[in-house]
């Protein structure tokens, strides 16, 4: 079985993330996502979502690519997650390019293109927009 990992905040879920997970577990039979947790998300990405990590776990769950839902707690974590849950493949947007070549030791490293017109940030900042 070839194990596919990727991670993110996956705030407010839109078609965007629902292509990256397509095309990630195509890449394999099982897909794992590494969910940041709030406090991961204030203390490192100082930001606040919209919804909680046990919702966002939740809407992640119920989407038919994904396997597995586990925590993002900290940065450093993902060569420990790589080893514990035998990854093949991890697989993350590529506006992080280069930025996890060191996990090659250990995995393929995937870097997939976005989807240029959406974004978690964009629907936010029209969301906070239309409030006027």
């Amino acid at each position: 079985m070839k194990r596919v990992i990727t991670y993110g905040t996956f705030d407010l879920i839109h078609y965007g993330h629902i292509n990256l997970l397509r095309r990630a577990k195509a890449l394999g039979d099982y897909l794992i996502v590494g969910l940041s947790t709030d406090e991961f998300n204030w203390n490192e990405k100082h930001k606040v979502s919209f919804f909680s990590y046990e919702q966002r776990k939740e809407l992640l769950e119920a989407i038919r690519y994904v396997d597995l839902v586990i925590p993002e707690e900290n940065w450093d974590q993902k060569s420990k997650d790589v080893k514990e849950y035998h990854i093949d493949t991890f697989v993350i947007g590529d506006d992080w390019k280069g930025k996890f070549d060191f996990l090659k030791e250990d995995c393929e490293v995937v870097y997939l293109p976005r989807t240029p017109e959406i974004s978690t940030s964009q629907i936010k900042a029209e969301l906070k927009g239309s409030d006027n």
